[in-house]
This record gives C-alpha cells, structure tokens and sequence, in this order.
C-alpha cells in the first residue's frame, strides 16, 4: 500500500439492508494496514445486534447504533462515515445531525438522498428501477428491513446546509441492484466532491475488496 497515507483517520463502515458490520472482513484489515483506526456497526436487527426485527419500526430505530455512536463521540473528534448500499441513508441522517463530527462522507454504489425531496424519494427511485426485474429479487429487497420501514417517508428534505465536508462517491459500474445510472443520476443531484469508478457489482466488498479498499483509503487521505 505504500504511503498512501499520511494521516491516520478514523473510518466508520456502514452495511447495506440484509447484512451486518461482517461485510466488511475483506476490506477492513486493509484499511487498518494503512494505519487507519476502522469501526464497523451494526444497526439494529443486523448482524450480532440483539434486537429484533419485530423490535425495529422506524428507519430511526434501526439507525440507531450509528447515532449513538456518535454522540459518544468525543467533542474534537472527526469520522470518515463510509455507506454502502442501504448504507448511504444512514450516512444522510447522521450528517444532517452531526455535521461537526464528520470529515468525509463515502458513499459506495450507496442510496444518496438530495436536499430538494424527502429522504424517501432516492430509496423509491431504486425500488422503482428494480421493478420489472426478477419478481423473487424484487421482493426480497423490498420487503427486508428497513425497506419497509414507511416513517422514513414522513421525515422532510434534510437541511440544505449539510456542506461543512465533502461527499465523494464510488460507483460500482457492473452493478445490476443499484444500476450505474442511477448512481450517477443521484450524483448529479449532489454537491459531489469526487467520484471514482470500479469495474464491481453491487457487493464490491466481496467481488472487488482491493479496489474499493484502494479507493476508500485515496479518498479519505485527499479529502479526509
């Protein structure tokens, strides 16, 4: 890896729906290589978190471990969040509370929300674009938490001011799930800072772990 990094951060790694802090096995010792001190969550209902999913109603109950962990984090202290998937919506609602706290938003072939609609509205848009699809797939995805979770469609747009760091964006362009153009529809919607490209499908974290490890430690040593 060389000295790709000349500042040890401190990256939080953020799963999609349907999976856990694990997903990150193969991209993890490679980020803690470069020096990096990594923390990967668990939200609730996933992975070894002990809720239930009959325990998760709400899109901020199942958001709640990133949350908490951050505002336990200590006043001076800054985090590169990094999104996969699902994941880029944990990532909206956490910058929106904790903009001070955050040195660097990554989102991988992740759901970004935009400041002009609902938080919703990117999450209806890929549900839309996978309509048509394989039925079963369909429907595996609509249906797991927190997919269905509807209260995320009553919060409001998040705040226009979500600006005091940079967003960067890597898009997965053999993605079948979340396509290519919709990332990058979702791209243009955004402030993006940078955006980057792997040749992965939508589980780049297992497909493609050297590349979008490669990635996320360029990105957070450029803008982090």
């Amino acid at each position: 890896m060389g000295d790709i990094n000349n500042q040890a951060a401190h990256l939080v790694l953020i799963h999609g729906s349907s999976a856990g802090a694990w997903v990150w096995y193969k991209v993890k010792p490679m980020l803690e290589a470069a020096g990096h001190s990594i923390t990967a969550l668990d939200m609730s209902a996933s992975g070894v978190n002990t809720k239930t999913l009959e325990e998760v109603r709400t899109f901020d109950q199942y958001n709640e471990p990133l949350i908490e962990f951050m505002a336990n984090l200590p006043e001076n202290e800054k985090v590169v969040l990094v999104g996969h998937s699902l994941g880029g919506l944990n990532l909206a609602f956490a910058m929106e509370k904790f903009p001070e706290k955050i040195s660097l938003a990554v989102f991988v072939t992740a759901i970004l929300p935009d400041t002009q609609h609902q938080p919703s509205y990117m999450l209806e848009k890929f549900i839309e674009s996978i309509s048509g699809a394989d039925e079963e797939q369909d429907t595996a995805v609509v249906s797991s938490t927190p997919f269905q979770l509807t209260p995320i469609e009553q919060t409001s747009s998040l705040k226009t001011d979500m600006d005091p760091f940079p967003r960067v964006y890597i898009v997965c362009t053999e993605d079948i799930l979340l396509s290519p153009s919709l990332q990058r529809y979702m791209i243009e919607q955004n402030e993006v800072k940078e955006v980057m490209e792997i040749p992965a499908d939508h589980m780049a974290v297992f497909s493609k772990p050297k590349e979008l490890g490669q990635c996320i430690l360029e990105l957070a040593q450029k803008h982090a």
